[in-house]
């Protein structure tokens, strides 16, 4: 019987300023419900995503029906999500959401061509749920980790994802382990400010 529940795709933890290159999407087979798939830069595909950042804006950008865009921000960059009357409880929960806020957001890449035949990237939401400075350092310390793994393991011939980012791709993964070794010292940095400031907050 469990062999006829679908298998669902791991989320990627990665940075915005990877995700917004990951322009190239493919499939892996020809079935019309195969599951579409970003390619990330660093030599991954990536059919869901998972990131924790913070909520500066929201906008109701529909016509006819609400359809939320929101700017949530990492410490690399800016992801864009938006959700309409297909995600309810996603746009449900940033029409009630206040910002800025922390949010994890877990949801399925999706790129667009603009007129001037730039491809943008976006998330199309499959859950958003508000939470804490904590979680998100520990997203980012995890994040910076995969990162660190997929531009290590990117020249290795083997890898067949590594192989599609080059041919793909004229970005350098480097830039990317740049980012994320930035990140965490970010975060080091907030470390020391929030307990020259503060102390440690009570229960962590």
């Amino acid at each position: 019987m469990s062999q006829s529940t679908p298998t669902r795709e791991v989320a990627r933890r990665v940075f915005a300023t990877e995700f917004n290159d990951a322009g190239y999407t493919f499939k892996e087979s020809d079935d019309e419900r195969a599951p579409v798939y970003a390619l990330l830069p660093t030599g991954a595909s990536a059919n869901r995503v998972f990131f924790v950042g913070t909520l500066t804006e929201k906008d109701d950008v529909g016509d006819d029906a609400e359809y939320w865009r929101a700017r949530i921000v990492d410490p690399t960059g800016t992801f864009f999500v938006y959700a309409g009357q297909y995600q309810p409880e996603a746009a449900s929960t940033i029409r009630d959401l206040e910002a800025p806020a922390y949010v994890a957001v877990v949801g399925k890449p999706r790129t667009y061509e603009t007129d001037d035949g730039t491809i943008r990237v976006s998330v199309r939401p499959e859950s958003i749920t508000e939470v804490d400075a904590a979680v998100r350092d520990r997203w980012v310390v995890e994040t910076a980790e995969r990162t660190l793994e997929r531009v290590a393991a990117f020249e290795d011939e083997a890898n067949e994802y590594a192989r599609m980012a080059r041919e793909q791709y004229e970005s350098d993964p480097t830039t990317y382990k740049a980012s994320a070794l930035a990140a965490l010292e970010d975060l080091d940095e907030s470390d020391e400010l929030a307990g020259e400031t503060a102390g440690s907050p009570a229960g962590v």
